[in-house]
């Protein structure tokens, strides 16, 4: 079920959808090695190493090691750390609409373009509406996760 959500939410293959599922599930409870999700999982040491490397890549999982054992034990990224990626989105999205706001000003030359114009200034209120609840959610995580340690 949680793998599925992964899978179309966040558009993770299904080996790497499952793993970030038994990471969430299962790494507060015990270490999670490598060895433990090729058994878990069912699937090849080449299939689980690609996997995890791109989870690792993109930010929604990371390891840590115990003194005197050469194994990576790995964990979900903090709550906080998750929202990264939204808030690259949010960036990325209003440069693309601050230049299709000022091409757009330039040339405004008909009611269709006007139309489009209010509408992307109404898309803009959004997007800046979204960051800052962005920022209040990732600062509420932030408070909780520095409590929990």
């Amino acid at each position: 079920m949680f793998g599925v959500h992964f899978e179309s939410v966040h558009h993770l293959p299904p080996l790497g959808s499952r793993i970030f599922a038994i990471l969430i599930l299962d790494a507060c409870a015990r270490k999670v090695s490598f060895e433990d999700l090729i058994e878990m999982t069912g699937a090849s040491k080449s299939s689980v190493s690609t996997n995890l490397n791109l989870l690792l890549k993109i930010g929604k999982i990371t390891y840590f090691t115990q003194p005197g054992d050469r194994k990576k034990y790995y964990q979900p990224v903090q709550f906080s750390d998750r929202f990264d990626n939204y808030k690259k989105m949010i960036d990325f999205e209003k440069q693309i609409l601050e230049k299709l706001l000022a091409y757009r000003k330039q040339t405004l030359s008909c009611s269709a373009e006007k139309l489009d114009l209010e509408k992307a200034e109404a898309y803009k209120e959004h997007l800046n509406d979204m960051e800052n609840l962005l920022h209040k959610t990732i600062s509420q995580f932030k408070e909780l996760e520095n409590t929990k340690q």
